[in-house]
């Protein structure tokens, strides 16, 4: 199945149904229409099927409806991530060589920065009242557009998106995905998160992520109402809720900590019944407060990745917090060696190793877009390396343990930083925290924790010390897992999706929480030994 197909079909089985909220309220008849546009005006400016299609726009209306509009023509829609640097964007639109940009008044300013560096001349299109130079106006290309089906035959091994990697270690990758891994990944979406017909869903997840495309496309299979969220704001997703009747919630555990923390969750759970997470790991903590609070009759724990959708599902995240749980739907998986020339046989049970996906999966990619190095790197046989360090509990189900280059050697001693994390959340003065491994002459690497408080008028010196007591005298860690150094700082340095950028940890940048007498400064690496409380 290809998924313009998939809306086309929905269009014809569902017409009078809410399609897309927000700025422009459409039924399914009326968004198959306005896709239609959007792809013959594409084949207007000479678009064709194989070709790329870059966008710089914000979780908009133009962005769902121009990706989908793109999958009608076999075109391979390339959302880029906003949120990178200029340089790292104009390498992104250098690698996919787009025939035609589409940006919007929110990313003008990335978008100009890039396309100026970048050797490719594609033609411009904008959707908002400050136009790039040389750009021609979006809706008025896409209203003298025929409404009709654009009538290009599409198949499933043709290509969907490119998705390009946030480059938190390297260039960012570009993973395309085919029309069969794009279907077959929503298709499970939809499955694993038990939606059924008219589900309502908040588009709060940047559509330039496998998340957010998820929340779309899993929408149009089963004639679901998809509500805009440009820009995700904790207090703005709960009136969106109400007003909308949001039944499925699918976010990054970033996002659930900020709902939570409008104390507002009972305004949530008289219409969300179905919740799920990626991106990260979510605390116990967290897990717990949203099952007492929302009780919701759905609670997913997803772990994949661009290149592959799905790797595991915990159906009942709150049953064992912090288990991914089994094979997806359409997964393989084991834990193997990490030894690079090691064979792909399972690791006994309780045994940690790097975790591999079946390259065989229908959502599986087959290959990073004019990067041999990369594919040289992941892919071995045919088998995905995640580069996710994990092990199989007593029952059989994963448990992901950290990055491969995360993992914390201490005095000889391997600690996982997910375990520490997750104790040091549980401390009622701790709102967030990461833990990193910092160069020590005596232990090699420190275990060191950067914590940031739950009120804001904590004296960072103070809290050091009483979480290094806690940890000493009632925290569930052994002795050798203790942070030797505690820092609190400011914010925790994330992705996009909210995963921990530990390596801006490990660099210094980060910065110092005040204390009563100094203002915050920058961040630098660690001490070896000493200090065990914040100092700018």
């Amino acid at each position: 199945m290809e998924i313009g197909r998939t809306l086309a079909w929905t269009a014809e089985r569902f017409p009078e149904r809410p399609a897309f909220a927000g700025s422009r309220r459409m039924t399914y008849a009326q968004w198959d229409e306005r896709t239609n546009r959007i792809a013959n005006a594409m084949l207007a400016l000479g678009v064709r099927p194989g070709d790329r299609v870059a966008t710089f726009l914000s979780n908009s209306e133009v962005m769902a409806s121009t990706h989908l509009a793109l999958q009608k023509l076999g075109v391979m829609s390339t959302p880029l991530n906003i949120r990178l640097s200029g340089p790292e964007l104009a390498y992104c639109l250098d690698n996919a060589e787009p025939t035609v940009v589409v940006s919007d008044d929110l990313a003008r300013g990335v978008a100009q920065e890039a396309l100026m560096m970048a050797p490719v001349r594609p033609t411009l299109l904008h959707a908002g009242s400050r136009p790039l130079d040389g750009a021609q106006d979006f809706e008025t290309v896409v209203a003298a557009a025929d409404p009709t089906a654009p009538g290009v035959e599409v198949a499933e091994s043709d290509p969907s998106v490119m998705l390009y990697t946030s480059g938190t270690t390297a260039k960012p990758k570009g993973v395309p995905r085919s029309q069969r891994n794009e279907f077959a990944a929503s298709a499970a979406h939809v499955m694993q998160c038990q939606y059924g017909y008219g589900e309502a869903t908040l588009g709060a997840m940047p559509m330039y992520h496998t998340m957010g495309l998820r929340s779309l496309l899993s929408m149009v299979i089963v004639g679901g109402k998809f509500v805009e969220m440009p820009v995700y704001n904790a207090e703005q997703a709960v009136e969106l809720i109400e007003s909308e009747g949001v039944t499925a919630l699918y976010l990054v555990p970033t996002a659930f900590w900020a709902l939570a923390a409008t104390g507002q969750l009972d305004r949530v759970g008289p219409t969300v019944r179905k919740l799920a997470f990626a991106g990260a790991a979510m605390t116990s903590t967290l897990c717990e407060q949203l099952e007492q609070e929302i009780r919701p009759d759905v609670f997913v724990n997803h772990y994949g990745s661009s290149e592959v959708y799905t790797f595991a599902i915990e159906e009942r995240a709150s049953r064992k917090p912090g288990s991914a749980g089994r094979p997806g739907l359409y997964s393989r998986l084991r834990v193997v060696s990490p030894d690079p020339d090691a064979a792909h046989d399972p690791l006994p049970r309780g045994v940690v190793g790097e975790i591999v996906a079946s390259l065989d999966s229908d959502e599986a990619f087959q290959g990073y877009w004019n990067r041999p190095d990369a594919d040289a790197k992941a892919i071995r046989g045919r088998w995905y390396h995640t580069g996710d360090l994990g092990h199989l509990d007593e029952d059989g189900d994963l448990w992901v343990d950290g990055r491969v280059d995360d993992m914390i050697i201490t005095g000889g001693e391997n600690v996982h930083p997910i375990e520490v994390e997750d104790v040091l959340s549980r401390h009622p003065d701790v709102a967030e925290v990461a833990v990193v491994g910092l160069k020590d002459e005596k232990w090699g690497q420190a275990v060191t924790a950067f914590v940031v408080p739950a009120r804001d008028d904590e004296d960072p010196t103070e809290l050091a010390r009483r979480l290094q007591e806690w940890t000493r005298n009632e925290a569930p860690l052994s002795q050798y897992k203790r942070p030797k150094k505690v820092l609190v700082i400011s914010a925790i340095p994330k992705s996009p999706v909210g995963k921990i950028l530990r390596r801006k940890l490990i660099a210094g940048d980060y910065t110092l929480r005040a204390t009563k007498d100094d203002a915050g400064a920058p961040g630098r690496p660690a001490a070896p030994t000493g200090e065990s409380v914040a100092r700018p």
